[in-house]
C-alpha cells in the first residue's frame, strides 16, 4: 500500500503519510531554532537579506549520496544507543524481510527539514514488518551539538521509533559508503539470504530552500516495492544533503 494522504488544512504541507497520522500532522511542526547573526559592534542595521541567503546557502553545503550499487550487502555494525545505552547489531534484525538503515545529524538543515516527516514514515512501515535505524557518524569535534547527549534527547524530542546510534569512530558509516545526511539505504532480503541493497536514494524531491512540500514519495514507493517483492519501478534520485564532517 503506498502512502498517499494529503494533509488537510490551509498552509498545511501534503504527504503521503497514512491517514491515521494525518490528524497528528497539523500540530505546529517543531522547529529546530539556529542561534541569532551576531553583529559587528556598533552595528545597528540588519544584514541585506541577500546576505543572509548566502550564509544560510554556505552552511548547507550539498553533498549527493554516491558510489553504492544495488545488491550490495549490509555490513556488519555494533554500535551503541545513547539513549537506552544499548548495543545493537544487523542480526537484531534478522528476522525483518527488509531493513532501512538511514545516516542522520542533528545539526543539519536538509535532516532538520525532514525529520518530523522521517518518524512518521518509518513507525507507519515498521508496524508492517520493516525495520529501521539511524545513524550518525558526525565528528563531534566540528559539530558538539551531535554528541551522544544531544542524539538521546533528538530521539526523545521527535519520538524516533528506531534506534539511533552513535558512531564514534566512523568506520560504520565507512563500511556503508556514506557520504551525506541524510542518506537512505533500504535493504531487502529473501528468506535466509544476506541483507542486499535493494533502494539508495531520496527521501523526496523536497529540500528546505526550494517550497516543495515533504511526501516521503520516493523512499514510501521503494518501501512498498521491498515488502510486497515487486521490483523498484521508477529511477532512484541520491539523496541530497550535508557532507559527514570525518575527524580531523
Amino acid at each position: 500500500m503506498s502512502l498517499a494522504v494529503a494533509f488537510a488544512g490551509a498552509g498545511a504541507r501534503a504527504s503521503h503519510l497514512p491517514s491515521s497520522l494525518a490528524a497528528a500532522s497539523s500540530r505546529p511542526r517543531l522547529l529546530a531554532l539556529s542561534p541569532r547573526l551576531r553583529r559587528p559592534h556598533g552595528h545597528l542595521a540588519s544584514p541585506p537579506a541577500a546576505d543572509c541567503r548566502r550564509r544560510l546557502r554556505v552552511r548547507m553545503a550539498r553533498t549527493e549520496s554516491t558510489g553504492v550499487a544495488v545488491g550490495f550487502r549490509a555490513p556488519e555494525f555494533e554500535l551503541p544507543e545513547p539513549l537506552t545505552g544499548n548495543l545493537w547489531t544487523l542480526d537484531d534484525f534478522e528476522g525483518n524481510p527488509a531493513l532501512l538503515v538511514m545516516f542522520i545529524s542533528n545539526h543539519c538543515p536538509f535532516v532538520k527539514h525532514l525529520k518530523k516527516d522521517i518518524a512518521k514514515l518509518t513507525s507507519f512501515y515498521m508496524e508492517k514488518g520493516l525495520g529501521a535505524v539511524a545513524i550518525s557518524s558526525n565528528s563531534v569535534r566540528t559539530h558538539p551539538q551531535d554528541g551522544p547527549e544531544q542524539m538521546a534527547e533528538e530521539a526523545k524530542l521527535f519520538k524516533y521509533p528506531f534506534p539511533y546510534l552513535y558512531d564514534e569512530s566512523q568506520e560504520v558509516a565507512k563500511a556503508f559508503g556514506a557520504v551525506c545526511t541524510p542518506e537512505f539505504y533500504l535493504f531487502k532480503k529473501d528468506g535466509r539470504r544476506p541483507f542486499e541493497l535493494f533502494y539508495h536514494g531520496q527521501f523526496d524531491d523536497s529540500r528546505p530552500s526550494n517550497n516543495l512540500p515533504v511526501t516521503g514519495r520516493d523512499l514510501s514507493r521503494a518501501i512498498d516495492c521491498a515488502l510486497s517483492g515487486q521490483e523498484l519501478p521508477f529511477v532512484q534520485k541520491p539523496s541530497v544533503g550535508c557532507n559527514i564532517k570525518w575527524h580531523p
